[in-house]
């Protein structure tokens, strides 16, 4: 799903989690995945793109291997 910003992520994923219909691993996920949207949110203030899972994921785990950065230096 294509969401316009993040806070507009962030309410959807409140409201999914207000359904006492949903399943136990979907209501993880989406615990989950507020969390992050919510950190990210914190860390870039001025940012208020829908992050992709690869930025969220990325934003807690800067060392990861799947988030170095290389640039040319010549």
């Amino acid at each position: 799903m294509i969401f316009k910003d993040i806070k507009d992520h962030i309410q959807k994923d409140k409201s999914e989690l207000s359904d006492p219909m949903i399943s136990s691993q979907r209501r993880r996920h989406i615990e989950d995945e507020l969390e992050s949207l919510k950190s990210y949110a914190t860390n870039h203030p001025e940012d208020d793109h829908d992050p992709t899972p690869l930025e969220l994921f990325c934003d807690s785990n800067p060392n990861a291997l799947e988030c170095r950065i290389y640039e040319d230096w010549w």
